[in-house]
């Protein structure tokens, strides 16, 4: 008898590409859909905008694609109206609850909230020039690109802790999903300014037991037609 595609001549688990023989556990990351603040591409951090039309249809597109599958163990969500509102369009098609996490909501824009990229380099021109050069330096009155990344990835420990070897999908925004993203892939902050994701879009990252981690897809809006 010889042994399936997933397990050695031993009956073990056969190894990934990165030698890995357990099972990770796999997080679906799942974008808001679109709010007013994102039509005029403004900051948009602790600030509560609800879904536009456009943004419920997003989530109703997202829910056509992750709402039929078998192996989500739990629908995690920013607090944010506009992150919990996608997750539950997710939540009620796979009859499950949503769970809130502080841990990923959006950057902490102060008083950046609101405005325009312009309209920020704008009233604080060195600030922010320095923001997008440093991820130690905060906005006015707000979060660091390095203190939000230090409360996201301890947020996502705790959900390999209580999830370990399963599926989770997780609901926020940009800047978390990009975090959790440039954690996985181990890379500098430079990703963060290079890397765009799209509204609604879903993106896959996979965390072994033993600290490994693989990036399987970025930025993927095929759901949205």
């Amino acid at each position: 008898m010889t042994s399936s595609p997933s397990t050695d001549a031993s009956g073990r688990r056969a190894p990934t590409w990165q030698g890995k023989h357990t099972e990770p556990t796999r997080l679906l990351l799942l974008r808001h859909g679109q709010t007013a603040l994102s039509v005029d591409r403004r900051y948009s951090g602790r600030g509560n905008p609800e879904l536009t039309e456009v943004g419920r249809a997003q989530a109703r597109s997202a829910a056509d694609r992750l709402g039929t599958r078998t192996d989500i163990a739990a629908v995690i969500s920013s607090p944010l109206h506009r992150a919990r509102s996608t997750a539950q369009s997710v939540a009620d098609r796979l009859g499950v609850d949503v769970a809130v996490d502080d841990g990923f909501i959006e950057t902490d824009f102060g008083s950046w909230e609101g405005l325009t990229f312009t309209e920020a380099a704008t009233r604080d021109p060195d600030l922010h020039a320095r923001w997008l050069s440093d991820t130690d330096v905060a906005t006015p009155g707000g979060e660091s690109f390095a203190q939000v990344a230090d409360r996201v990835v301890a947020a996502k420990n705790d959900l390999l802790q209580r999830y370990r070897g399963q599926t989770v999908l997780v609901v926020s925004h940009v800047t978390p999903i990009k975090l959790l993203l440039r954690d996985a892939l181990g890379t500098g902050p430079e990703l963060l300014f290079r890397l765009h994701l799209d509204l609604a879009s879903l993106s896959i990252a996979e965390f072994y037991p033993d600290g490994g981690s693989v990036v399987r897809l970025v930025n993927d809006t095929g759901h949205l037609g």
